[in-house]
């Protein structure tokens, strides 16, 4: 890891641009920290790190403020690292697909989310190594946000982390719902009821395939990017409750 930018918010938070090899990230926390804290990880879409940062910063500060250093890494194929021709064709098919009102079919899911996921949790799992060696990181680990089925991997092959705040707002291959039953971290899911992008039984389907003993869902009237500001809150209290 290597770190290639810091800077003071105004909020006394730093922030500070790091490269894990070529896997560029972002790491939030307190200017000082009295004693090693648990980490969030923040996930977020495939659409780079630059148009996602006014979201992510937002989420981290409220991290912070709560005791948490947070954390982020650029997925693969998105932002400024190289794109691969098989997830530039999903892409393309599945705009194709909804703009002409047709099914999204498994075989554009599967085409366009498998890959991300098999490339992504790899290199979460290292950027949570190098993290973790840092002083004043020492953890617990918890997973918040981003692609929901990234989120079912690290929660099933990463034993550092100990809860997730998932956002069932993503499509999800079939074959991740057998993966979700291996799942038995304590769960906080999120679900947008009317949200447009999203199959809502297959939403419900999904948690209901969850293993973990303690599950909620939250379901909430709107759209995709109506999530109200109670929702935050509530899974601020979930990672309060599990991480420190």
């Amino acid at each position: 890891m290597h770190f290639t930018s810091e800077q003071r918010l105004d909020d006394n938070v730093l922030e500070r641009e790091f490269t894990l090899g070529e896997i560029p990230g972002i790491l939030w926390a307190p200017a000082s920290t009295p004693a090693p804290l648990p980490l969030i990880l923040l996930g977020h879409p495939p659409l780079g790190l630059r148009r996602m940062y006014p979201r992510l910063v937002a989420r981290a500060r409220h991290a912070v403020a709560d005791g948490f250093a947070a954390a982020t890494i650029e997925l693969p194929g998105s932002g400024d690292r190289p794109r691969w021709e098989a997830a530039e064709q999903a892409r393309a098919d599945l705009r194709r697909a909804v703009e002409a009102g047709e099914p999204v079919s498994d075989e554009i899911i599967d085409a366009l989310v498998l890959p991300l996921v098999d490339r992504a949790v790899p290199e979460w799992r290292a950027a949570l190594d190098a993290l973790l060696a840092l002083p004043g990181i020492g953890g617990p680990v918890g997973y918040s946000g981003g692609v929901i089925s990234i989120g079912v991997r690290l929660a099933v092959v990463e034993p550092r982390i100990a809860a997730a705040v998932l956002f069932a707002g993503s499509f999800v291959p079939r074959a991740m719902f057998e993966e979700a039953r291996r799942v038995t971290v304590p769960l906080h899911v999120l679900l947008q009821w009317d949200d447009e992008g999203n199959d809502r039984q297959a939403a419900l389907d999904l948690f209901d395939a969850f293993g973990s003993e303690e599950k909620s869902l939250h379901a909430h009237m709107g759209g995709h990017t109506g999530v109200p500001q109670s929702a935050a809150e509530a899974a601020a209290r979930f990672f309060t409750r599990h991480l420190r």
